[in-house]
């Protein structure tokens, strides 16, 4: 079912398959599941680097796309570039602010920078949330943080995700 899909987006299909319904091939979501909670579309992928300013410059000046200023989130220890894309979806452009910063950890890990996670939006955080640790799917935290556009998050463990960090976010 997923083989046709690059490593990163198979991990993040799995990890929603085992929170899903088991289902046919033909099958839609059941009416009940979607009561609680519906799955949105994809927010953003999040990129580690360790400069935004040269990452935010490639997708401003080579590619042409609409890039926000930084912004500096010392709650969560990161600097934020936000690219717009046509389709309003976004990459959003990590730089550690200080050696405590989980980017820091990814960067130390992945000197490159690449890839940290994706985000994809939920009707409902909190009933989202039940239901997924229902499923056995971990968070990396208790509870929601506001993230960079001023709405709940909360980060779903790679492990339990095929080696993917999800953030999800409040619609």
């Amino acid at each position: 079912m997923f083989h046709a899909l690059s490593p990163m987006w198979r991990g993040a299909a799995k990890c929603w398959a085992r929170a899903l319904p088991t289902l046919s091939k033909t099958s839609s979501l059941p009416s009940r599941f979607f009561s609680e909670w519906k799955l949105g579309k994809l927010n953003h992928i999040a990129i580690a680097t360790t400069d935004v300013n040269k990452a935010g410059a490639f997708y401003r000046d080579v590619l042409g796309a609409t890039v926000s200023p930084v912004q500096p989130l010392p709650e969560h220890g990161v600097s934020v570039v936000f690219v717009e894309l046509q389709n309003k979806s976004k990459i959003e452009l990590l730089e550690p602010l200080g050696d405590t910063s989980p980017i820091q950890n990814f960067l130390s890990k992945n000197p490159g920078g690449g890839v940290h996670h994706i985000c994809l939006e939920v009707s409902d955080i909190a009933k989202a949330v039940a239901h997924l640790r229902k499923q056995n799917v971990r968070t990396l935290t208790e509870t929601t943080k506001i993230g960079a556009h001023g709405k709940p998050v909360m980060f779903l463990h790679p492990k339990d995700c095929n080696g993917v960090l999800i953030e999800i976010e409040q619609e």
